[in-house]
Formats: structure tokens, sequence, C-alpha cells
């Protein structure tokens, strides 16, 4: 009997193993946001689902599920869940692989995909995590529907141009962008990635992107756009809508960033904008003292603990010390406190995919500064003066003069970019994701 059809008769039996490639889905981030509330969405919809999630973290499953309660305030049936414990975790570890890092770190996904393969052939499989080389693996080895959401696309135009134009970044060292046979060679290397890139790419029966930035690089990459479905991510906007400030004339002025603290997200560039921000109010030092930046994020490992200590060096070496709060792992109840008790949210990762945070700090009343780019200014930020709903910027003399204009708005004006803001949010909620989601995979899971 083919495999198809054994799974088919086991499926009728049994139900339908959906498996989810997500190796850290305990991270505490925004992908793992959408994972959990995904799942949640499939066994509300299909309750006689099996739910297995391949993956290399270690801890208790229970661990696991408590964490995405505490953190997301997401709760799934935990019978319904089934880890597949991957080992080979090297693979795909950015460190392994000093050199031509996106092609050998999606090569060691495939030898990820391998093993979770070799351990479970599901009936369904999704990558939540952005794994574009497994999909050619369970299309043809597995034999079964493949889904993806895809939060960004690994390589982009936008990424090339910058190697092109031989600017320093945390993608694209100083040894590269000085030389230019060097700069030639990675760009050749940068295009055959993306051609390759779009040929696993093109393995997906239903691609999902997390917005129009994503979706515009994604059709450009993989050219299947009758396939690809825009998924805005599940942001929790309907409790944060209900908080009310407690933010009182006398308080200090908090800046709230919640960003993983990953380099990507550019904590460097907050705090040079605080330097910035410093040296406008050189004349106002009272007002200087009531400001403080508070960074909320998780940490991965041990890398990204290292970051933070650079960080709060950084913070030192500016002399901002006393002015920059870390708030590292913080559980779901102290966030929304954070929330209550801060004026100004701000966000500096370039080129962000979409902006879970962005949305989030909105919906809780939070006057938004983000990055002109990616998902914030293509599908979140309204700049208008008639529907302002937040700031952008990309210097951080511009971050500055963006934190004062905020502090120094009259409060009805500040009130009409808050209401506005809380408005425009509603579109990014759980609820739409899950109608979205359920919509987009039910090609995957329906029995025809």
């Amino acid at each position: 009997m083919r495999i198809k059809e054994r799974k088919l008769e086991r499926r009728k039996r049994d139900g339908a193993n959906v498996a989810f490639f997500h190796p850290y889905c305990n991270a505490g981030g925004g992908g793992e946001r959408v994972l959990w509330v995904a799942i949640k969405a499939l066994l509300a919809r299909y309750p006689d689902t099996n739910i297995f999630i391949y993956t290399l973290e270690t801890a208790e499953p229970n661990a696991i599920l408590d964490k995405a309660h505490n953190t997301f305030n997401v709760s799934v049936e935990p019978s319904k869940i089934t880890f597949i414990r991957l080992t080979m975790k090297r693979a795909i570890e950015a460190k392994s692989y000093p050199y031509f890092t996106l092609l050998l770190q999606s090569l060691g996904s495939m030898l990820l995909g391998m093993e979770a393969f070799m351990k479970l052939n599901p009936d369904v499989y999704i990558d939540t995590m952005g794994c574009a080389f497994t999909y050619p693996i369970f299309r043809y080895l597995a034999q079964c529907p493949v889904g993806c959401y895809t939060h960004y696309p690994v390589i982009t135009a936008a990424m090339m141009r910058r190697v092109k134009h031989r600017i320093v970044s945390y993608n694209n060292s100083s040894l590269i962008a000085r030389n230019p046979l060097f700069t030639w060679l990675k760009l050749l290397y940068y295009k055959i990635f993306g051609w390759l890139y779009g040929v696993v790419g093109r393995c997906a029966d239903v691609v999902m992107v997390n917005g129009t930035w994503t979706e515009d690089h994604i059709n450009e990459l993989w050219g299947i756009p009758f396939t690809t479905y825009r998924v805005y991510p599940p942001c929790e906007v309907s409790q944060l809508k209900q908080l009310r400030s407690l933010v009182k004339e006398s308080d200090p002025i908090l800046i709230l960033s919640v960003a993983q603290f990953r380099p990507e997200k550019d904590h460097p560039l907050m705090l040079q904008a605080m330097y910035e921000l410093r040296n406008l109010l050189v004349k106002n030092e009272m007002l200087w003292n009531k400001i403080k930046l508070v960074l909320v994020g998780s940490c991965r490992n041990a890398e990204d603990e290292e970051r933070v200590q650079n960080l709060r060096d950084l913070a030192k070496h500016l002399s901002l010390e006393r002015s920059v709060q870390f708030v590292v792992n913080a559980p779901f109840a102290r966030l929304l406190h954070l929330y209550q008790t801060s004026t100004v949210a701000i966000h500096a990762m370039w080129n962000e995919h979409f902006g879970i945070s962005v949305v989030e700090c909105m919906a809780a009343g939070l006057v938004m500064i983000a990055h002109r780019s990616g998902g914030p200014l293509a599908d979140i930020v309204e700049t208008s003066e008639t529907s302002r709903t937040g700031f952008l910027a990309s210097e951080p003399d511009e971050y500055a003069r963006a934190i004062l204009e905020v502090i120094a708005l009259p409060s009805d004006q500040r009130k009409k970019i808050i209401e506005a803001a809380r408005a425009s949010v509603d579109r990014f909620s759980e609820i739409e994701f899950e109608k979205s989601f359920l919509r987009a995979t039910e090609p995957l899971i329906r029995l025809d």
C-alpha cells in the first residue's frame, strides 16, 4: 500500500497528525506566539487532531506549556501536544558557520529536517520557523502537504543593496564592505542563495506571510502568489485595549521597548537615541532626570545574555546607566504593569518584518515611535496629521526629536493619537489571525 493511502486510512481512524517545525518553541518571542495561537485555533476547529512539535528544547512539556500561558496568555490542552525532541542543534546555529552563514545554516536545517522526518512522518507539515530548506523533505519524502508561516524572507533585495553599496551592518562585516572583490563575491553568493531559496520555497503548498512587506519579497523570490496568503500575526489587543494608564504627572516618564535581545533589533540605536535626547535637554536637566528607557525582552541562550551585558556596558559608556533599565524574561503580568506605567514606546529594528510589539504597545495606549521601514511603515503606523497613530524615525537624533515631541504633546492631542492607534489594531487581533490561519490551512487539513 502506498504511503499516502496508509496515512489516509490511519488518519480516518485516529485523526490527523499535524507536525509543526519550530526548534525554539520555548523562546518567548513573536514567532512563538504565532505557533501557540495557531495550535490553539487548529485544536478548536479540528478537535480530533494530534499536534506534534519538532523542537530542540529540552524543558519538560508542562514547563513549555506553562511558559506559553504566562508569556502569551495562550492555553492549549496538554494531552493533545507531543514534542518530538531533535538533537542536531549545532546544525542550525549561526555560530557554527563563521562564513557562508545563510547557506550553511539552511543546509543544516535540512539535516535537522531529516532527523525530524525519521522520527515522525506526519500527515501535515507546517513550518512556523522559516526553515524553507526543509520543505522538499516533507513534500517528496514524507509525501505530505506542506504549509509555512513566513515571518521574514531569509534574503532580500534590500540586503543585496546594502552589500552592493558596501554598508557595514550586523550581516555585512567591515572586511567585506571595504574590499570591492569581496563585495562582488558576496553579491554573487547572495544571488545563488536567493535562487536556491526560491526553489525550496516553491515546495510549499500553502504559504502564509505576516504582512505586506514580507508578502512583496516572498512573491518576488518564490513566485507563487496564488497560494500565498497575508495572515497578520496574532497580537494581544483585546485585553491591552482595556488597560488604563496609571501614569501621574509626577511619575517618571518611561520609554518602553519590547523586543528580544537579538542583534537585528538594534538596541544600541535606542541607547544612541537616549544620548541624543540628553543633548537636546542639556538645558532642562529636571526633565531629563524624569526620563527612563526600559528595555524588556527575552534571552534565548548565552549569546543573548552576552548581548544584554554588552548593552549594559554601552549604556555605562554613554553615561546612561541611571536612565536605562533592563527587564529580562519578564512574565506577562509584569509586562502589563509596564504598559500601564509607560508613556512612550520605541522600536528600532530596520526592516522589521511585521512588528507584533509595535501593535501591542499601540493597543496598550502608548505613543509608538517605530523605525521608518518594513512592517511598521507598510502596515501599522500612520503618520498623516489627520489620522496619526504614531511616529516613524530612522536615525538616533530623529528618534530623540520624536520622543521630545511626544513628551511635549498637549494631553488632548496625545489622547487623539492613542484613540486612533487603538482603533487601528483590531485587524491584528488573535481572532482575526485565527480566522485567516484556518482559512489558509484548510486545504492542508481537509480530506478530499
